[in-house]
């Protein structure tokens, strides 16, 4: 099952694919694709719902991010040996954890915001982790069936923000559309392994990321069971489980994003996101 949400931001309403491919409506069955929508009795309940039998999305409608309401974006870092490498960083012996403020979150082809005077505004492609059920001190052979399901995330990060001023990296993941969501929530069951999940990320045109989840340094299951010991994960919360090699500030010299460019990335299984990058609106 693929789950999606469309509309204007604000206005933004459920959605679930058929088998043609065909964009349908749920809004008349639930509200919205998050909280208690995403819980295993109600996620059985649309598996069980005839996509046909719903009104078509309108050609044309913006595609949303594809969970609402989220309560926690949880960000894992350096969780691919390669990608460690190529920051000239050792492996971490534990997950690295950090957060990005829900503002950040945007739909998957939304414009991508440059922060003012931002010099060092990187790319991401990761495997996303949507919660389904709560997930507190779960045993690491439990923990996915916690989960309602997987969708692409691009962890937008401005690297001078995360790297180079005090504190800790939340400053440099969290900027307003830092965090395209989507564009479908595809369950465990048509995903399959979240360990074999292929992902790529091009900018202009020139492919910069490629990789796949089985080389993660800690898995998905691992990741929900570690983090289930310090926090008490909820339906909708979303793990962003880190990026393979190709980011930015990896490369000899490093390459940023600047007003312009063309971001687009995809996961075998989880569609495509693309985003024009633009310089930030005056705030208000």
């Amino acid at each position: 099952m693929k789950l999606f949400r469309h509309g204007l931001p604000g206005s933004e309403k459920p959605g679930m694919i058929d088998a043609s491919g065909a964009l349908r409506d749920l809004s008349g069955v639930v509200a919205d694709i998050a909280g208690t929508t995403l819980t295993p009795d109600s996620m059985a309940r649309l598996a069980a719902l005839d996509p046909a039998s719903l009104p078509l999305v309108p050609d044309g409608r913006r595609l949303a991010p594809c969970v609402g309401g989220v309560g926690n974006v949880i960000g894992i870092g350096l969780n691919y040996a390669d990608h460690a490498a190529e920051a000239g960083l050792k492996p971490p012996g534990q997950p690295i954890v950090f957060n990005k403020h829900g503002g950040s979150i945007s739909g998957p082809n939304d414009e991508v915001w440059l922060p003012p005077g931002s010099l060092k505004m990187d790319w991401e492609v990761e495997l996303g982790v949507v919660m389904g059920a709560k997930a507190w001190h779960v045993d690491e052979a439990d923990a996915l069936s916690c989960v309602a399901g997987y969708c692409l995330v691009n962890d937008v990060s401005e690297r001078a923000y995360q790297m180079e001023l005090e504190g800790q990296w939340v400053k440099g993941k969290s900027y307003p559309t830092h965090c395209p969501l989507g564009p479908w929530l595809v369950t465990p069951d048509e995903l399959g392994d979240p360990q074999d999940v292929e992902l790529w990320l091009d900018v202009n045109g020139v492919r910069r990321q490629t990789g796949n989840t089985r080389t993660m340094i800690f898995g998905v299951a691992h990741l929900i069971s570690y983090l289930s010991r310090f926090m008490a994960l909820q339906p909708g919360d979303v793990i962003a489980t880190g990026t393979p090699p190709g980011v930015g500030m990896g490369h000899k010299p490093p390459l940023y994003l600047k007003a312009g460019d063309v971001m687009t990335l995809g996961a075998s299984g989880l569609g495509e996101q693309r985003q024009n990058v633009v310089l930030s609106p005056a705030p208000g």
